[in-house]
């Protein structure tokens, strides 16, 4: 594997800034860090991308297997359609069609070691416009820019500044699965985080094939959605560069665009979807407003609620308090936060051949507030009472539904069966 002495020289510099933790002076980070709910240790380092437990599953012995490789199979060459509800050749087909979009984009560069959206940028579809467009102050082109967004088709929209502590201190090169330098182009001041809603229908049949859709069908709209706000801003002369779980991690960056809180679960709690959303980033130089983190009682909440823990198969979630580190070479080192064991985690997904969000459906949070006792709820549930609002989860949590009986209301009469 290659060290970082191995990087090109060119990388240097910037590799040398992002280790001092952030573009901002030390009072801003902990201001920043106070408002978003970030305890961040002395032994803080930035997490390389190799060790993410799906980078894993191809180079480290101690989670790559059979299962594993059956696993990222059975969504490209060999699907593992079996009797079970939700895991029938009909559910495998949609949730593999649903990656499709996805898929495309991120394969192109596989010759030059880029899986683009996973493990390296998006690469530009447009050039940046040779003349700047006029602008009105950063606040107005913040408002513009998350209009456009939603235009596009995002669900939630927030900005905040470059903070280089959350971006992957290298990034994988996926020929050989070794480091690589982790880059943004010079200039970049902001970054536009954006939520995708995941289908509640789909959702509530978590675990199953069927239920895996309502991921890949967001990946692939946020695909289309990043690039096409990159490619606008480039439009008018500005830098922009699409992005979705590559270059840096997504959760600490919603929590800081003010789109929601931290949760047990290691998802970000919405006030408007609860945990189930994805996430989508577009790196840009454009002049904007940042907004602040939002805490309105999520995190709280997780605080005396454990349901996602109960409900974990593979008892992968923690029970406790937020605690520092971990022993898992998959956890970021030095910040005090819930984590999950990752390794438990991923071999169950590999056994079950899809993947498994039963903490985001059994989540009380996750819920679509259009109707009023939903609203309500989470007014109690944030606020002085709590107590109540859990009382109120225990006694009517959301139920699963089959996966039989999704492709039937969606009018096929077989149920999905074949």
């Amino acid at each position: 594997m290659k060290t970082d002495r191995e990087a090109p020289q060119a990388s240097r510099r910037k590799t040398a800034i992002a280790e001092t933790g952030s573009n901002r002076p030390d009072g801003r980070i902990s201001e920043m860090d106070r408002a978003a709910g970030f305890e961040i240790g002395l032994d803080f380092a930035r997490f390389d991308q190799i060790n993410d437990i799906f980078s894993r599953a191809f180079w480290d012995e101690r989670v790559k297997s059979a299962d594993t490789k059956a696993f990222f199979d059975s969504y490209r060459r060999a699907p593992a359609p079996r009797r079970a509800d939700g895991f029938t050749q009909r559910d495998f087909a949609f949730r593999n069609a649903s990656w499709v979009i996805s898929d495309m984009v991120s394969e192109r560069g596989g010759d030059r070691g880029l899986r683009e959206g996973f493990q390296a940028l998006i690469e530009p579809a447009v050039p940046i416009a040779p003349d700047a467009a006029p602008l009105g102050t950063a606040a107005q082109e913040s408002l513009s820019i998350k209009a456009v967004a939603k235009r596009f088709g995002a669900d939630l929209v927030g900005i905040a500044e470059i903070d280089l502590r959350w971006h992957y201190a290298t990034r994988v090169d996926v020929r050989d699965f070794s480091k690589a330098p982790n880059e943004l182009p010079d200039g970049m001041t902001h970054v536009i985080v954006m939520a995708h809603e995941m289908a509640p229908e789909l959702v509530a049949t978590y675990p199953s094939a069927l239920a895996g859709a309502s991921t890949g069908m967001e990946y692939s709209h946020e695909a289309a959605i990043a690039i096409q706000l990159a490619s606008y801003i480039r439009h008018l002369g500005y830098d922009a560069v699409a992005s979705m779980n590559d270059t840096a991690l997504a959760v600490p960056y919603a929590i800081q665009a003010g789109l929601g809180e931290y949760g047990r679960n290691q998802m970000v709690l919405t006030p408007e979807y609860g945990p189930r959303v994805r996430f989508s980033k577009v790196f840009t130089s454009l002049p904007l407003a940042a907004d602040a983190p939002r805490r309105i009682g999520l995190h709280d909440y997780c605080q005396s609620c454990t349901r996602c823990a109960d409900s974990c198969p593979p008892r992968a979630l923690p029970f406790g308090d937020p605690e520092e580190g971990g022993d898992s070479p998959s956890t970021i080192r030095g910040v005090r936060k819930w984590s999950a064991n990752c390794e438990k985690c991923f071999g169950f997904w590999a056994k079950l051949r899809s993947d498994c969000a039963i903490c985001m459906r059994v989540c009380p949070f996750n819920r679509s507030y259009d109707r009023f006792a939903d609203r309500l709820w989470r007014r109690l549930a944030t606020g002085r009472w709590r107590a109540l609002a859990r009382w109120w989860a225990e006694h009517w949590p959301a139920e699963r539904h089959t996966a039989s009986d999704w492709w039937k209301k969606a009018g096929d009469s077989n149920g999905g069966g074949g």
